[in-house]
């Protein structure tokens, strides 16, 4: 089997299905995720000779809270996620898309993160579908980055080297 190299896999877009949402220090499952976004606030401003040299557009960098939506199936021992929504405070979290390997790809950090609402599962006696959770956050300081690329893990992954022939590529 052909090992990809860098220069071949940073050609390719990354699947969206592979992701991992990080809250605090512990790591949390979901379905989905949905409404992140980063937006600035901005201003037009018309001077005297703006028919003639356009208008002035600044942007200002002001923390604005936006809906951010997560889905997950219920399922049992998921308690500290509900306690989170009685706390009534902010915890940091990150969501990292990850690449087919599960190598982290890019990494939205988000700096504060708060529970306003969970939208509990509809229940339905003759239904066969999966209980699904869906909480919204209110969601401020996202920061976005590149996570370096791990070359050597990715082709060890693949190989199924271990540490003692992992020095020698």
């Amino acid at each position: 089997m052909p090992v990809p190299n860098a220069a071949t896999r940073s050609r390719y877009p990354v699947m969206a299905y592979n992701f991992r949402v990080t809250l605090g220090s512990s790591t949390a499952s979901f379905a989905e995720v949905s409404g992140l976004q980063r937006e600035f606030e901005t201003v037009t401003y018309r001077h005297g000779f703006s028919y003639r040299e356009g208008e002035d557009i600044t942007k200002y960098v002001i923390a604005k809270y936006a809906p951010l939506t997560l889905r997950r199936g219920v399922f049992r021992g998921a308690q500290s996620l509900y306690s989170w929504l009685e706390e009534k405070g902010e915890r940091a979290m990150t969501i990292t898309l990850c690449d087919d390997l599960g190598q982290g790809v890019v990494a939205w950090n988000i700096a504060r993160a708060l529970v306003v609402k969970i939208d509990a599962p509809g229940l339905d006696a003759k239904s066969n579908e999966v209980a699904v959770d869906t909480l919204e956050l209110k969601v401020a300081a996202i920061t976005i980055n590149e996570l370096p690329a791990d070359d050597e893990g990715i082709v060890s992954t693949i190989l199924g080297l271990d540490d003692g022939l992992r020095g020698l590529l």
